[in-house]
């Protein structure tokens, strides 16, 4: 049944709007301050302080500037925070740059595996469309990372510092696309012209060559052997010599990277609980570790977080970071703006409805490093961002609790916190889990 608006219609609109009470009034505020100031509640501000009862040490937080790479800062920060109390090495910091170059590299070969897998496909199926929307990015998750440090180490930030593109990464993505996008037409047509498999392999490595001179003028050479060179807080002089990205990992962080578990909660009806997944399309490194997340209700979910901040190990999170959060002073809550009152509207939706209905999906990771507990219960959580220091308390955010149930969607656990239960889930559908489509909210990649 198709209904058109009518004059009628319009007149009883206006007539409603003049006799809610106080509408001049609320209309001259939204207009003069916008929605979010109008409706901003100071009893959100009150509530969250910055005061925990559990609460890690970590430092100064880290600064991602205008990239997309939170996922990997929020996984190497988790890491550092060991290397910093160990070692005494205040503020100190992983390379990003040298992980961003591996991933982007590895990235454009993952979808060229891709394009040739869906090369007999139209070119405008779900599938090839979704492709090529984004042929690659900054964004990743958690076991993206894990896949690219078990293939190529990692380094200090003082060994593959920043660059221009690494920090503000919109030309080099820009540039990277075009040329995926370019290769996407010369592989699809070699396919359709019969070429062999010799053929296409050669096209293919003259083609990741070329990558991989663009990146390493835009993000320099990534270093192969190095000396670790610092001076601790003491002011102790140290020097380790002659070491490379694979035992730089295993001396000065030495984890067991199949030990770390994504978690996810997502109360979908397509995904029960306990049970194993991954998604098509998904991941970075080929013939690396792939994604399997492991679906959690949320109060288990949350309580796995909670042990491990208990055992002092921070906790990497994915979570839909602009949804009821004030990004100025660092306060991520669900009350924090009351909207419905405002417009005197039901906005409510259920973190399933959200999903379902395209409202919310992980985007960006943060780190979890303390957690409030009254009466055996959690109220808000302290988090570590990757937005530097003039954000939040010192670029520390808190979130309520509320809003941890609305809005995370991942956390990583070490798999010694799980019980016995969910051990055993994980060991028999790794090798088979559930598959979700490319475009499943829960393929979301972190990327704020």
């Amino acid at each position: 049944m198709s209904t058109a608006i009518t004059a009628d219609d319009l007149s009883k609109f206006q007539a409603d709007l003049e006799n809610t009470p106080a509408h001049d009034v609320i209309q001259k505020a939204v207009m003069n301050n916008g929605v979010l100031k109008t409706a901003e509640s100071t009893d959100s501000k009150v509530a969250m302080d910055q005061t925990f009862s559990i609460e890690l040490d970590t430092g100064a937080v880290a600064n991602q500037k205008q990239s997309g790479r939170c996922w990997m800062f929020a996984a190497l920060n988790t890491m550092r925070h060991g290397i910093q109390k160990q070692f005494k090495i205040k503020d100190f910091e992983l390379s990003q740059n040298y992980t961003f170059f591996w991933d982007k590299f590895e990235k454009s070969n993952y979808f060229y595996e891709n394009v040739l897998k869906t090369a007999g496909e139209p070119i405008d199926s779900r599938k090839v469309a979704w492709l090529m929307a984004t042929p690659q990015g900054d964004g990743g998750q958690w076991d993206m990372l894990t896949a690219l440090i078990a293939k190529y180490g990692i380094v200090p930030k003082s060994v593959m510092p920043e660059t221009y593109s690494s920090s503000k990464s919109n030309e080099l993505d820009s540039v990277l696309n075009l040329k995926l996008r370019k290769d996407a037409v010369d592989f699809r047509k070699l396919v359709a012209d019969g070429a062999s498999d010799d053929e296409i392999q050669a096209v293919r490595t003259k083609k990741l060559g070329e990558i991989y001179r663009i990146l390493a003028y835009t993000l320099g050479n990534p270093p192969t052997q190095f000396d670790f060179e610092y001076r601790d807080d003491d002011k102790e002089y140290h020097i380790d010599r002659d070491l490379t990205p694979k035992t730089f990992f295993a001396k000065y962080i030495g984890w067991d990277l199949t030990a770390y578990q994504s978690i996810i909660n997502g109360p979908t009806a397509d995904k029960p609980y306990n049970h194993l997944y991954t998604v098509e399309m998904l991941g970075n490194v080929i013939g690396g570790r792939e994604v399997r997340h492991l679906n959690l209700d949320i109060d288990t979910f949350k309580q796995l977080a909670i042990k491990q901040l208990e055992a002092g190990e921070s906790v990497w999170f994915g979570s839909d970071v602009g949804q009821s959060s004030d990004r100025q002073i660092g306060i991520l809550d669900t009350k924090i703006y009351d909207k419905d009152a405002l417009f005197d509207v039901d906005f409510s939706m259920t973190k399933a409805e959200r999903l379902d209905y395209g409202e919310s999906l992980m985007t960006h990771a943060m780190v979890l490093t303390g957690v409030d507990i009254v009466d055996g219960k959690p109220t808000k959580w302290k988090v570590e961002n990757s937005w530097g220091d003039k954000v939040g308390e010192k670029g520390y955010f808190v979130a309520s609790d509320a809003w941890f149930d609305e809005f995370v969607y991942q956390v990583v656990i070490n798999k010694k916190y799980l019980p016995a239960d969910l051990q055993l889930v994980i060991t028999n559908e790794y090798d088979n889990p559930t598959v979700l489509k490319p475009w499943d909210p829960m393929g979301s990649l972190a990327s704020k």
